[in-house]
């Protein structure tokens, strides 16, 4: 993208380097920007409470989308065709029932150039417990030089920049010989089906730019993630005669053991690009529910998570794919009453895995002891394994 403000400026500016004068009308932008106007437009998007897949996901689309018509960018507001596009061969996936979506892409500039996309997304995740919040969550609140609210830093504080950065260029008389599309989506949290309706509607750029939350780092890379589900059966008995059961959740605890040893495997070698993280492609568990009775031994407990990805993976390329065991030689006995399994649940994000099951046929005869309601032997066969396989999805522009 090049810029110039007013006559007597080059239309042809070549990408400034450090210590470089800026162009005037850049610079002209840079200096008019407002902190206030930026914390008031984040305010006012904090106080739609776009929880991914409800209603004001729409809500709040309508409302950024009149700011942007006021800004004086070229608006489409439309209807996701929700039928159609979750029945793509390549859609991403979701998690969230919804009755409707909708996209929204604001752009700015000329013919004559590179496009720029401004991605950024207005979907939140649910708060959580209200009480656990120090000011409500769809307030706003300014604290210390904070704003506090749900989605203010992931990512509603990134976007208000985005649009204010469009605001400050164009009241500065900056001209482009390029163009600017920003592009507000929905469903980024559980999947990504707002950026996916986006690319389907025809929209392309040659640099993308996400103002994800990053601590002020510049990011060149991003895993990928597969959202899976676990399920890991047992057998009722009442809590009384607990032994007589197995529960669930001591299976699971094993199996929560083996994939933490799955994720230090997959870390092994990570892409430079991602080694400042801790943990650069986190296998993480974040919801686990058993049992419907306090008085009852769990006869299933499933637990839902994300497995992580490295960046520019694919089928069959680099190091060999890692297979893992569900639970170790140890842990068989413990896993009687059939093993744990695994399958891809309803979402999944950028640059995914998929998981391919292997079914595990049982074996006669007795198997750690345990038993059947009906008072025989449990048979259980062998641990299932689970395959992981990098499969590399569209990337986001």
């Amino acid at each position: 993208m090049t810029a110039s403000a007013g006559p007597g400026v080059r239309t042809d500016v070549v990408p400034v380097q450090p210590g470089q004068e800026l162009p005037s009308g850049v610079a002209a932008a840079l200096s008019a920007v407002d902190p206030a106007r930026l914390v008031a437009l984040l305010q006012e998007l904090l106080a739609v409470p776009t929880v991914t897949g409800s209603a004001a996901e729409s809500e709040g689309q309508h409302q950024l989308a009149r700011r942007l018509e006021v800004a004086g960018m070229q608006t489409d507001l439309w209807p996701v065709d929700l039928a159609a596009t979750t029945a793509h061969p390549d859609f991403p996936g979701m998690e969230a029932p919804r009755d409707e979506a909708w996209g929204l892409v604001g752009t700015w500039g000329g013919e004559d150039g590179p496009t720029v996309v401004l991605n950024g997304h207005l979907d939140v995740v649910p708060v959580g417990a209200a009480d656990a919040w120090s000011s409500p969550p769809w307030a706003g609140a300014v604290r210390a030089g904070r704003v506090l609210g749900r989605g203010a830093c992931d990512m509603k504080g990134g976007l208000a920049c985005q649009v204010v950065a469009v605001e400050a260029l164009r009241e500065a008389g900056v001209r482009l010989r390029g163009r600017v599309q920003l592009q507000s989506v929905v469903g980024e949290e559980d999947g990504g089906l707002g950026t996916f309706a986006t690319l389907q509607r025809g929209y392309r750029g040659d640099l993308a730019v996400v103002c994800e939350p990053t601590a002020g780092s510049l990011v060149t890379a991003s895993a990928g993630a597969l959202t899976f589900r676990l399920r890991v059966p047992g057998l009722a008995a009442h809590g009384s005669m607990r032994t007589a059961g197995v529960d669930a959740v001591e299976k699971y605890l094993l199996v929560h053991q083996a994939l933490r040893r799955l994720e230090a495997v997959r870390n092994e070698g990570a892409s430079p690009l991602m080694a400042h993280y801790d943990v650069p492609y986190p296998l993480s568990v974040g919801s686990v529910r058993a049992g419907d009775w306090a008085s009852s031994v769990p006869d299933l407990l499933v637990a839902e998570g994300r497995l992580g990805a490295g960046p520019r993976r694919r089928p069959g390329v680099g190091r060999p794919r890692p297979t893992a065991r569900v639970a170790s030689r140890g842990a068989r006995r413990a896993l009687r009453l059939g093993p744990a399994t695994a399958d891809r649940s309803r979402g999944r994000a950028d640059r995914a895995l998929r998981t391919r099951r292997r079914q595990a046929r049982p074996r006669a005869g007795r198997v750690g002891g345990g038993r059947r309601a009906g008072g025989g032997r449990a048979d259980a066969g062998p641990a299932r394994r689970v395959r992981l396989r990098r499969q590399v999805t569209r990337p986001t522009p």
